[in-house]
């Protein structure tokens, strides 16, 4: 699947940004460079059992292990010190990466109740997009019964495109669903 995914981008997707955008070379073109999935648990600092049931969630959507994310500072008002686990990421590259966006774009998105698209704003000025998902459960992996709670994950889609424009081009490119 993720090999179509791949092939697809080679060919169609770098004709068609050449073509629009005017690049000279293959190289200007823009592509994917990682796709990096955060879940934020503020409830782990009274349970750990909890953050270990979002690093297994994540586990399952993504098919690679979670790093466990700590406190950079203590803060009183929250109760959190130093150190202390409050989230699980996972970065993807590769033929990971790819399987990982069609089967988000194809699959998980359709699944979100009244969906009408994503935000196409949600750029950062340099190219990269940040999406958030509410829940995992529009996920085929993540099966009903066996979730605790439902937790919701950032997506943050890291691109070698310069501009907001270049990168949301690329991502059309490979379906996603903006809204108009």
């Amino acid at each position: 699947m993720s090999c179509r995914l791949k092939e697809t981008y080679r060919n169609e997707i770098v004709d068609a940004l050449m073509k629009k955008f005017g690049y000279k070379n293959v190289m200007q073109v823009p592509k994917l460079e990682k796709v990096v999935i955060n879940m934020g648990v503020g409830e782990a600092k009274e349970n750990a059992k909890i953050l270990d049931a979002a690093v297994s969630d994540m586990e399952t959507i993504t098919g690679q292990k979670a790093v466990i994310t700590r406190a950079k500072k203590s803060v009183a008002n929250f109760k959190i010190r130093e150190g202390m686990p409050i989230g699980c990421k996972v970065t993807l590259r590769g033929e990971k990466m790819y399987e990982f966006v069609d089967r988000l774009i194809n699959l998980a998105l359709p699944r979100v109740r009244d969906f009408r698209g994503v935000n196409p704003n949600a750029f950062d000025g340099r190219g990269n997009y940040a999406l958030g998902i509410k829940e995992q459960l529009i996920f085929p992996e993540i099966e009903y019964d066996k979730i605790d709670k439902i937790r919701g994950m950032d997506v943050i889609f890291v691109t070698t495109a310069k501009t907001d424009e270049e990168a949301r081009e690329l991502l059309a490119q490979f379906n996603m669903p903006f809204t108009k």
